[in-house]
């Protein structure tokens, strides 16, 4: 009986301990496991990965190097001194503004100290001669030396009968002579000669080339201010300029978007209605844009003008379907955009200034140009100032059109340094020089 019990006896003890050897090896499997996924091997960038010391308990491949570090971003700028300004200091450099007189005065100081604006456009009435010019320009950037900005310092400056430069510097040839001659090196020489007078005096910015292809002869604003009356022309002079007026470090603007070669009306006392549809434009008006946006066009002037077959609402200076969806998207233009004076009679005459520089923020402009009138200038920043306090214009927009101005500003590293002056004689002779092989 005894006997017959035990062999049954014994093999259940040896189940048993079977059964618990069977656990305990699985309890350790599961515990390798359970280590390996709580405490995975460093990535590749940590130098652990593909046989490193972290996948091979120590034991670093020979043949697999460790990755570098990620490199950190360099700062910006550009962006720091953003982060720095005050709101209504960002929203100053969205305008640029005209003076009185031919000396800073209080108002022209509360321009810069209250109002902060991004800087100054100059016309014949506040230039005398080259001695009170240098006085003046050199006195704004004086009284700007404690904002934290330089100042746009800009004129128009085209040559012919577009010029604000003193007497004693020679007149140079109209863009329509220039253009007749075909000739390239001599558009970019007097891109060249345009550039050196501007930068003797301090001033950073022109309002030139114009790129408008003067194809009504009734045109009364452009006229021999472009090149010519086809776009080829108009492109190769006016590219060459602005290159010429580029390789001095001063800004040339380019102008006036899309297209002012084509109306009966001066912009400056009415309204133009521009009748082309897009297929039009794009054969013509736009060729020389489009071919200086290529090439580098750092700042696109807006015409004031009514363009029914692209909106029948807005001029082109604050509408979405022209700054946008033309010049931005279709383009591609990522520069700077300024409109044309908004104290033309093609907006005073039809529209509220105020909302127009609103507009134009909205739309996708940068910088709204208020060439005359204080209390006009006044009233632009305002209307700034009240539609980013309301949410019309958002802080993220703001900071967007403001971060282009001031990346335009450090890409020509403006400062608030005096200006030596323009060497009168050199420019006279070397004007002399450059015309007289073409008869001009």
């Amino acid at each position: 009986m005894d006997r017959m019990n035990t062999q049954p006896k014994s093999k259940s003890i040896w189940k048993v301990a079977s059964l618990l050897l069977l656990a305990v090896l699985l309890i350790a499997g599961c515990s390798a496991r359970q280590g390996a996924a709580d405490h995975p091997a460093p990535s590749a960038s940590e130098g652990n990965g593909n046989g490193g010391p972290g996948a091979n308990q120590g034991e670093a491949s020979p043949s697999t190097p460790e990755a570098p570090d990620t490199p950190e971003t360099p700062p910006d700028p550009t962006a720091e001194l953003l982060a720095q300004l005050s709101t209504d200091e960002k929203i100053g450099q969205l305008v640029l503004v005209g003076m009185e007189g031919t000396k800073p005065d209080d108002v022209t100081r509360s321009l810069i100290e209250e109002y902060h604006v991004g800087g100054f456009i100059f016309y014949k009435d506040n230039i005398q001669d080259t001695t009170q010019a240098l006085e003046l320009f050199n006195g704004l950037k004086a009284a700007n030396a404690k904002q934290p900005v330089p100042l746009f310092m800009s004129v128009d400056e085209e040559g012919g009968r577009v010029s604000r430069m003193p007497g004693e510097l020679a007149k140079l040839p109209t863009a329509r002579k220039i253009g007749n001659t075909g000739s390239e090196e001599l558009a970019g020489q007097i891109g060249g000669i345009l550039g050196r007078e501007l930068a003797g005096f301090g001033l950073n910015l022109d309002f030139a080339p114009v790129l408008d292809v003067n194809s009504n002869p009734d045109n009364p604003v452009i006229g021999d201010r472009a090149f010519g009356t086809k776009p080829e022309i108009v492109s190769r002079m006016g590219i060459a300029v602005m290159k010429g007026i580029r390789e001095q470090n001063v800004i040339p603007v380019v102008k006036h978007f899309p297209g002012h070669g084509d109306t009966s009306v001066d912009s400056h006392l009415g309204l133009p209605v521009v009748e082309h549809d897009l297929a039009r434009l794009r054969k013509l008006e736009l060729v020389p844009f489009k071919q200086a946006i290529q090439e580098g066009a750092d700042v696109v002037m807006i015409a004031h003008l009514l363009m029914p077959k692209l909106d029948s609402e807005h001029p082109a200076s604050f509408s979405k379907a022209v700054i946008d969806d033309l010049l931005r998207k279709e383009l591609g233009y990522e520069g700077t955009i300024i409109s044309d004076d908004m104290t033309m009679g093609a907006i005073v005459e039809h529209y509220d200034i105020a909302d127009a520089a609103v507009q134009f923020v909205q739309a996708g402009g940068n910088i709204v140009l208020v060439g005359h009138d204080h209390e006009k200038e006044k009233q632009v920043i305002q209307a700034l100032r009240d539609a980013v306090s309301s949410g019309k214009i958002s802080a993220e927009t703001l900071d967007e059109r403001v971060y282009n101005v001031l990346k335009l500003k450090e890409k020509y590293a403006l400062t608030n340094d005096s200006a030596p002056g323009p060497d009168t004689e050199q420019l006279n002779r070397d004007i002399g020089n450059t015309l007289k092989p073409y008869g001009l």
